[in-house]
């Protein structure tokens, strides 16, 4: 795949809840600069958050708006909809930053508004 297609595969897998196709799209050595969990390194540190993205959310849809593509990097900025495991209503729009090689992705990056996530993030963390 080139990089556009394994960006779009990204949100494909992201959205059906393919959690297992999602993370055959990155290197094993992969590094993650996640706004709110932090730096993440491993494609099994990303296998073992799976889990708290199934618990945390009843609801996640992340609907990318716009793609630009340059080589092997890509930027999307991006609109979420989603619900915490309440039910409460989440609404954020951010961007992520990808960086692929050999067909793998080896760098991403998010940035968002973090105000949406507030609530979430003191449930789940406490």
């Amino acid at each position: 795949m080139n990089t556009r297609e394994i960006v779009n595969k990204y949100f494909e897998t992201v959205n059906a809840g393919d959690w297992e196709t999602w993370l055959t799209l990155f290197d094993n050595n992969v590094v993650m600069d996640e706004q709110l969990a932090g730096r993440i390194e491993g494609v099994e540190k990303l296998r073992g958050g799976i889990a708290g993205l199934k618990k945390g959310y009843s609801r996640f849809q992340n609907h990318p708006l716009h793609v630009v593509v340059e080589g092997n990097k890509a930027s999307v900025v991006w609109h979420i909809e989603a619900a915490n495991a309440s039910g409460v209503p989440i609404d954020a729009k951010g961007t992520n930053y990808f960086q692929i090689e050999n067909g793998k992705i080896t760098y991403m990056a998010n940035f968002h508004d973090t105000v949406p996530f507030n609530p979430f993030v003191k449930q789940q963390l406490g």
